[in-house]
């Protein structure tokens, strides 16, 4: 094993990170948007109002922890 394949297998570790980072930038900013239609949605049931912020609370955490692994993984 060279010097040349360990290169690849970071290249393709950093590529992986990337991906992973998009895919899960994307699934905050859709569960904040759902949270955010349920919570505003005209449903007289408390319950289901409960869960749209509980969806934004949880998207708000997501984003906190994905700017941590960003700094973590910068490269």
């Amino acid at each position: 094993m060279g010097y040349g394949d360990l290169s690849d297998i970071v290249s393709f570790i950093q590529e992986l990170i990337v991906n992973v980072m998009i895919i899960a930038r994307i699934m905050f900013f859709l569960t904040w948007a759902l949270g955010w239609a349920i919570r505003g949605a005209p449903i007289p049931f408390l319950r289901v109002k409960r869960a749209g912020q509980r969806l934004i609370e949880d998207a708000v955490w997501a984003a906190f922890w994905l700017a941590m692994g960003s700094i973590v993984f910068a490269r």
